[in-house]
């Protein structure tokens, strides 16, 4: 809670993301998985925990291949995590794209998303 009574802003700071190579390893090496349509999300527990959950980001440019549709993707990925940061357990947490994700249509993604990030426990 901030000064003035109201929840924190569900921002994306530094703090929230996973940044270098051997981070994304510890998640990769032994991730649940949870798939999707358009998405693949691996996610880990934290060792050692930190203030939030964590987003990595991998979207590949063989099933979006434009840089174009390779943002759009990682935004809504962003944003989605954003949301529902606070709400999270104590998780490293990595989007994959699938392929024909670039050509989805918007609402069906961030209802994948959605869903996906619901059943992380």
């Amino acid at each position: 809670m901030t000064a003035a009574g109201q929840a924190p802003a569900p921002g994306f700071p530094r703090s929230a993301r996973l940044l270098a190579g051997p981070e994304y390893q510890r998640v990769f090496a032994r991730a649940r998985r949870i798939p999707g349509t358009w998405f693949m999300l691996l996610y880990r527990p934290q060792d050692p925990p930190a203030e939030s959950a964590r987003l990595g980001l991998a979207i590949s440019r063989k099933h979006a291949r434009r840089a174009v549709a390779r943002n759009r993707l990682k935004r809504m990925a962003r944003e989605a995590f954003r949301i529902r940061r606070h709400s999270l357990p104590l998780v490293d947490i990595i989007v994959l794209s699938r392929a024909g994700a670039s050509g989805a249509d918007r609402a069906e993604l961030r209802a994948e998303l959605e869903g996906l990030l619901e059943k992380v426990t």
